[in-house]
């Protein structure tokens, strides 16, 4: 499935050392950063479909008041695990693929630094995605806790909350293995000549990721782990009768839990930096400050965790200062935002799908910042705690944020991996289907929200009827969408498409990806880029 494309004289002929393994072999004991990228993705997109199944059986239930389909201890149970499959099986690996794949090529690195170890941080999802599924078989049935899993509720679940645990610590430390490989590959494999300052923003953004990576999942290892021993060991961190607090876990999982949201926003702003400069036709606007956003919002991401527990019974105090820290976080936030806007402005833009995704991304992640910025001010939040507002919020981030960013990423470099262009139609079709679908699905829910309507309940009261009747349309078309994409976009690509892709099919692109053949050899980069080159490329990135 490969097409002869002529290679650029910059790429130093790279075809000739286009030997891989082949069969089953080649993805078990794959240490080439390109076929461990496209593991963890497809893996990724599995994961994301199961986890969209669970999602549809949540709104089929919903669709009318009353009790249709499935129990309400059930229901629990794909609430908790759409979440935690949607989070650590979806979004974190489909990223990691993307920097897997992208990172070398973009900093003009041969592989990543360490590539056995690359390949056991992968192989080790898949038996956690086992245990999580496994867990709905036994007594007791899956984690029912939710996503967060709150103690005391965590503390008395049956042997399914013990498989998630042993999951999340698999999946932990996968991710930290992973983010290590990163760091290392950035900070010590790039091109001469390409300092800090001349990388790609999505590298930027994938390197702050994993230094939030390293600091943060050890905390949500300790947090399951004390709930481990609260179950079987006698223990009492979480347990009121034995001296515990329950609020304490909630303190060391929010920890967790807010680098965690940028942990999977982050690659997102890196993946939109690369995109709407490519099709805008210009710089990026204010490249410095862009890095120095990233950066203040990783480092602001540690101090807002409690603006989640405003209804614990906190201080007024620690209620103040935790509003205020959180507000703060809107200002690199809006710089970004604003940078974005100034790099389409006045630019000779063209419409193709990654550009219609990475512009959708832009509107729908700001209106959930609007929200996030509602739910910010404590007044406010302790009426729509648990509400379907918080639930519409943070999927406007996530999904509009992570997902629709991770849709403009594949679009946009799809020619790379496969050799081949998409069908620009369909991509179009695609685009504009999820666009309206998820609005349709996410907007109502805000003013369920506001109307009272509490979330993880199977069963609700009649006034809210028609807007969840239209959410649960909206997610069906979304869920259809999806599908769409892999059997009318993804697998007719991989077989042809429409077409043999140039080297560079995008006119505007900048970077050193764009210099290698399409499809990418097996090999890049086994002699450096030149130093010319990447200062040439850092030029075209950046306003001076």
């Amino acid at each position: 499935m490969t097409t002869t494309v002529h290679t650029p004289d910059h790429a130093h002929g790279d075809d000739h050392h286009d030997h891989h393994p082949h069969g089953l072999t080649r993805w078990l004991a794959a240490t080439n950063h390109k076929d461990i990228g496209t593991l963890y993705m497809w893996f990724a997109f599995i994961m994301f479909l199961t986890g969209g199944v669970m999602a549809l059986c949540i709104r089929a239930e919903l669709f009318s008041p009353g009790l249709q389909f499935v129990r309400p201890e059930l229901f629990n149970q794909f609430t908790t695990l759409h979440g935690l499959i949607m989070v650590f099986g979806a979004i974190m690996p489909a990223f990691t693929g993307l920097a897997n794949w992208m990172i070398p090529l973009m900093i003009g690195a041969p592989d990543m630094a360490f590539a056995r170890m690359n390949n056991w941080s992968f192989w080790l999802l898949p038996p956690a995605a086992l245990l999580l599924m496994i867990s709905f078989a036994v007594p007791g049935g899956a984690a029912a806790a939710g996503w967060t899993l709150y103690a005391p509720l965590s503390t008395q679940m049956g042997m399914g909350m013990d498989l998630t645990i042993f999951a999340i610590h698999i999946m932990g430390i996968s991710s930290i293995m992973g983010a290590i490989n990163i760091i290392t590959t950035i900070l010590n494999m790039r091109a001469p000549g390409m300092t800090m300052m001349k990388m790609p923003m999505f590298v930027w953004t994938s390197l702050i990721t994993a230094y939030l990576l390293i600091a943060v999942m050890p905390v949500l290892a300790g947090a399951v782990t004390m709930v481990l021993t609260d179950r079987h060991f006698g223990t009492s961190f979480f347990n009121a009768a034995g001296g515990g607090d329950p609020v304490l876990y909630q303190h060391i999982f929010w920890f967790f839990g807010h680098p965690e949201v940028y942990i999977m926003a982050l690659p997102a702003f890196g993946v939109v930096s690369q995109v709407i400069p490519t099709f805008a036709r210009k710089t990026l606007f204010g490249y410095h400050s862009m890095v120095y956003a990233t950066s203040s919002i990783a480092i602001l991401s540690f101090m807002v965790w409690a603006h989640h527990m405003y209804s614990v019974g906190m201080p007024v105090t620690a209620q103040l200062f935790f509003m205020y820290a959180t507000t703060l976080i809107a200002v690199p936030t809006g710089v970004k935002v604003f940078n974005w806007i100034a790099t389409m402005w006045k630019g000779s833009m063209t419409f193709e799908t990654p550009m219609l995704f990475a512009i959708g991304f832009v509107c729908l992640f700001t209106m959930g910042g609007f929200s996030g910025v509602v739910l910010s001010i404590a007044a406010v939040d302790i009426q729509l705690h648990d509400t379907y507002y918080v639930v519409a919020h943070f999927h406007y981030v996530l999904v509009a944020g992570a997902l629709f960013s991770l849709f403009a990423a594949v679009y946009y470099w799809l020619p790379k991996w496969t050799g081949f262009m998409y069908s620009e139609t369909r991509g179009k079709i695609h685009f504009w289907w999820s666009m309206i679908a998820f609005n349709v699905t996410f907007f109502p829910m805000h003013f369920l929200g506001l109307a009272g309507m509490p979330r993880r309940i199977p069963d609700y009261a009649v006034q809210f009827t028609e807007f969840n009747a239209l959410a649960s349309v909206g997610a069906f078309a979304f869920g259809i969408a999806q599908i769409y994409f892999l059997f009318a976009v993804l697998l007719p690509t991989i077989r042809g498409g429409a077409g043999p892709a140039p080297a560079k099919p995008w006119e505007g692109g900048n970077t050193l990806e764009w210099e290698v053949p399409s499809p990418a050899p097996f090999h890049t980069w086994e002699q450096p880029p030149s130093r010319e080159l990447v200062d040439k490329l850092a030029a075209q990135q950046q306003l001076h």
